[in-house]
């Protein structure tokens, strides 16, 4: 699979999770200390974000980090 398509659906994937919770974009941002504009491109498929950054989604959304990359 071609990178912009895996990136395209971690994003589907962490934005089915935040709504399945019930959390907006900003409420997430809010939690992990980084902005509505973040999620958004996180969610879009538009960066390719670090270990880390997918550690503090995986904290914010209250899931464990094999959750959110099961694409």
């Amino acid at each position: 699979m071609e990178k912009e398509a895996l990136l395209k659906k971690l994003g589907e994937r962490i934005r089915d999770i935040r709504k399945e919770k019930g959390i907006t974009q900003v409420q997430l941002a809010h939690s992990i200390g980084k902005d509505q504009q973040s999620i958004q491109r996180l969610e879009a498929g538009n960066i390719n974000p670090s270990y880390y950054y997918l550690c503090e989604i995986a904290e914010g959304l209250d899931v464990k980090l094999e959750e959110v990359i099961k694409i």
